[in-house]
């Protein structure tokens, strides 16, 4: 197990562009690897963190790039949790069912397995309407059992 150090940074805001995906993906793995997370633990907080970015941008804010995205880590003494919060089009999660992998895989078809992949490798995932317009995306991810 890293030795566990509280993050440098626990905020950060981006525009609604994929192109500062690289920049989330980097700081969600930096407070990561501080709270002690190994390497592959690091890459599947950085790859749903990465996803949940993306559906904001493509859903929730059809693709406008001059809106606000905030990540915010909270860190705890057993987990990681990160809230991802837009003012954009909100959603029922819920509503969404994980796709058949087979049929999926059988018809050749691309996207839409973000939610599903998320869902895969977090430990918890939870989505809120916050304050006035505010949706969260929450991902929690356990440390390791040492």
């Amino acid at each position: 197990m890293n030795a566990r150090q509280k993050p440098a940074r626990t905020h950060l805001r981006i525009k609604s562009r994929t192109d500062r995906l690289r920049e989330v993906r980097e700081f969600v793995s930096a407070c990561a690897r501080d709270l002690g997370f190994r390497d592959d633990a690091v890459h599947k907080i950085a790859l749903c963190c990465d996803e949940a970015c993306t559906n904001v941008i493509k859903h929730a804010y059809a693709n406008a790039p001059d809106r606000d995205i905030d990540i915010r880590v909270i860190p705890g003494e057993k987990e990681i949790e990160i809230v991802i919060t837009h003012d954009g089009t909100s959603f029922d999660p819920d509503e969404i069912k994980s796709p058949d992998m087979k049929e999926y895989l059988a018809h050749y078809r691309r996207g839409g397995l973000g939610l599903h992949l998320i869902r895969s490798l977090m430990d918890k995932v939870f989505y809120r309407q916050g304050n006035g317009a505010k949706c969260e995306v929450h991902l929690v991810k356990q440390l390791p059992k040492s």
